[in-house]
């Protein structure tokens, strides 16, 4: 009996926080002073008079959204709510909230979750960048996710195309933690396409989180709102590639404004998805080329990456049977086979024999428009 008096206590009190996030225009700093006007209690801003509402400086849409709650909003996340023993509500006043967010200037009211709840407390780094990377870029970022899992961080990103997902894969890769925001609804998944990966994510002791309640569609403003919980979640945020005008540089803005580490990993002057990276970096960003230059910077205790230097050893092993001048012919970017060729001096035909065995070993791999040489794994 005293269980389903909590039950209903709990249920009470999120039907509450519900009709706060539902209210037009309510963020952290008027909810702070209603209050401190109503004595701290969540519960009496619901027993008040329009009158009293209109003296803490409430606008009639607002006070008609408390007064009259949207009994459908509240029913259908409620519902969500207790249709799986891993879907999770935690407003603000939640001790499992997250504290590193909850600092921030605007966090979310309520943060919606589904997976393994308990890593949302474990230290964090956001990987972001392009949705639409380079070969290398790809290569940076799944590799630098897998890295720093093995360290111990816990991967967050935005679950987009791109970036966010190869971070996402990284993280699994290394059998770690990862963390995906959303930017719509936390009963959906956009884009459609990652619901394998979100499967993945769940199904690896991960975390899928939203501010957005169910039923919320995907809409354009969303995911700038998304990447500060991306950057506020985190102790720090690398971007891998980003274009001078792209969300990536979002997430680093805010990322500054929250008082976070940004890291970037530099890249060709002329692709116009390194241009956001070195832009950060000019504006004193770390300039980052290993996944030792991120640690350095947190007194956070981090295990080296599993089998990191049998892994290298392995790799210096292989690289000193190569071919030097013909591995040094192949750029980190796609390199078409006749400058390849012309760089070392061998025939076309010596030089196809040979950079395929190169690939059989991990040392370079074909790409549209020749081969790109493989850096450390």
């Amino acid at each position: 009996m005293q269980q389903d008096v909590d039950a209903r206590q709990n249920e009470d009190s999120l039907a509450e926080w519900l009709t706060l996030v539902a209210t037009p225009g309510l963020g952290v700093a008027r909810l702070e002073k209603l209050l401190t006007h109503f004595s701290g209690n969540v519960s009496n801003i619901f027993k008040a008079s329009a009158s009293d509402l209109i003296e803490c400086g409430m606008n009639q849409l607002q006070i008609d959204a408390i007064l009259q709650p949207n009994q459908t909003f509240i029913r259908q996340s409620l519902a969500w709510l207790a249709a799986d023993s891993n879907h999770f509500a935690l407003p603000i006043d939640h001790p499992l909230y997250p504290p590193l967010l909850k600092q921030t200037a605007s966090p979310p009211l309520i943060l919606f979750a589904r997976g393994q709840l308990s890593i949302l407390s474990n230290p964090q780094l956001a990987i972001v960048g392009s949705r639409n990377p380079s070969h290398s870029g790809k290569t940076c970022a799944r590799s630098f996710a897998r890295d720093l899992a093995a360290c111990g961080w816990t991967i967050t990103s935005g679950m987009a195309l791109g970036i966010d997902a190869l971070a996402h894969l990284g993280a699994l890769d290394a059998q770690g933690n990862t963390i995906a925001v959303m930017g719509c609804g936390i009963d959906a998944i956009y884009p459609k396409k990652h619901a394998a990966l979100a499967a993945s994510i769940l199904a690896n002791q991960g975390l899928i989180i939203s501010e957005f309640a169910p039923n919320s569609p995907a809409k354009p403003e969303n995911f700038p709102r998304r990447n500060r919980i991306i950057s506020g979640l985190s102790l720090g945020t690398l971007v891998v590639e980003a274009a001078l005008k792209s969300g990536s540089l979002i997430t680093a803005r805010y990322a500054l404004e929250q008082n976070r580490e940004v890291f970037a990993i530099p890249g060709n002057i002329f692709n116009p998805m390194a241009q956001g990276c070195h832009h950060l970096i000019q504006q004193g960003a770390k300039l980052i080329t290993s996944v030792q230059d991120i640690n350095e910077e947190f007194e956070l205790f981090f295990a080296a990456p599993k089998s990191s230097s049998s892994i290298k050893s392995q790799k210096n092993s292989q690289q000193s049977l190569a071919t030097e001048r013909l591995l040094d012919s192949v750029d980190f970017e796609a390199t078409p086979l006749d400058i390849v060729a012309e760089r070392s001096g061998m025939t076309l035909s010596e030089v196809m024999s040979q950079l395929l065995e190169y690939e059989l070993r991990g040392l370079v791999t074909a790409v549209p428009g020749g081969y790109v040489k493989l850096g450390e794994k």
